[in-house]
């Protein structure tokens, strides 16, 4: 299936959705399968993903794609700045020939409430119960998505497993508006960092971006 959704970001940097509803033999004819994947789905997540990368830059280079030692993708020469993230039937990616980025898309469930103490502080958690006042409780499981993903996002910015969600990944404020947002943000590791993570909801599902 084509884009499910498409910004230019800025004058250097693009984002993507990709609904996958292709067979694993579309991908394989353009993207070369990296490393092993024996799950089928994975197999077709780990393809879009990268996929949409030629769609967003036609002359990326997938051959010069690294796996670091976080697992993260990269290009040695830092040609483009790249983030990919995948759940469920959608891939995202993030590409840019001049920011550092970071990409994540989720699937709204209730089953992010049980892990919501190992992502949230207290005072992240108030700020969710604040938005929802006089909401819904499906209002209030999407914010819960939306602040994991936010925090995904940030994370695949940063690229170094060494981060603790709670400690270094701060959420100051959110900005709601219909099925978008704007997320303030502290990264306080090393120094402090202010980041602007951006949100997307649709087809009950979340997609986040950072650019710096």
């Amino acid at each position: 299936m084509p884009l499910v959704y498409q910004q230019n970001i800025n004058p250097v940097t693009k984002l993507g959705v990709w609904h996958i509803g292709e067979p694993e033999n579309f991908f394989l004819q353009q993207v070369p399968l990296e490393r092993s994947i024996t799950h089928p789905n994975k197999r077709l997540q780990h393809l879009a993903g990268r996929y949409l990368l030629q769609e967003l830059y036609p002359q990326f280079p997938y051959s010069l794609i690294r796996i670091a030692a976080t697992r993260k993708p990269f290009l040695e020469n830092e040609l483009y700045h790249f983030s990919i993230s995948h759940c469920g039937a959608y891939a995202a990616a993030i590409v840019s020939t001049g920011n550092r980025v970071g990409v994540d898309v989720e699937l709204m469930t209730t089953k992010v409430i049980k892990v919501k103490h190992k992502f949230l502080s207290q005072k992240e958690h108030a700020m969710i119960h604040s938005l929802t006042l006089n909401n819904s409780i499906e209002l209030y499981h999407q914010l819960l998505t939306t602040t994991w993903s936010i925090k995904e996002s940030l994370y695949k910015w940063y690229g170094d497993n060494e981060v603790d969600f709670i400690e270094h990944l701060h959420i100051e404020q959110i900005n709601l508006k219909e099925n978008q947002g704007i997320a303030d943000c502290l990264f306080l590791k090393d120094a402090a960092i202010e980041l602007q993570v951006h949100f997307l909801w649709f087809n009950n599902n979340c997609v986040s971006w950072v650019v710096s």
